[in-house]
């Protein structure tokens, strides 16, 4: 069974919902490494826009949702190459959004907001991961926490590089 399966067999659609809304906060929370840089793309805030929207109201549209997310991704494709805070900012937005379809989406966001902020934070990464993760599990809603720490856990050994995980 995949984690994707996995869930929908634990949580139901609340759940979904307020997982969403947890990807959406760690985006937004390392969002300003790409708004500083890039002031005037809107693109990945509005992911995160298009995402709220969806658990506010319920109306999913597998367009606005997939748009969302591609335009955030390509914010990111558009950052300098030096900017690698901002480059996975603009993703940890991408990928909160994709958690309207797939909730597991969420853990993509959890973790491209640890790149950023170890790519902003070159000369302590290991500290300003574990500062990310903690203000994560604040967050988190209680109920999700085993799931989400257990995929973040799995997904963390191919995402991070050797070192980080």
């Amino acid at each position: 069974m995949n984690i994707h399966q996995e869930f929908w067999i634990l949580f139901n659609v609340d759940d979904h919902k307020a997982l969403a809304l947890w990807a959406a906060d760690c985006a937004e929370h390392v969002l300003p490494f790409f708004e500083d840089q890039y002031p005037l793309d809107a693109r990945p805030r509005e992911a995160l826009r298009t995402l709220r929207d969806w658990v506010n109201t319920g109306k999913f549209s597998m367009p606005v949702i997939r748009g969302a997310s591609l335009a955030a991704h390509a914010a990111a494709r558009e950052v300098k190459e030096a900017d690698h805070a901002a480059r996975c900012a603009a993703r940890a937005a991408g990928q909160a959004v994709a958690t309207a379809h797939v909730p597991a989406h969420a853990l993509g966001a959890a973790l491209y907001a640890y790149k950023a902020v170890a790519a902003a934070h070159p000369s302590d990464i290991q500290t300003a991961i574990a500062a990310e993760q903690d203000w994560q599990l604040q967050r988190l809603p209680e109920n999700l926490r085993e799931w989400v720490v257990s995929g973040v856990k799995q997904k963390q050994r191919a995402f991070l590089p050797p070192g980080l995980k």
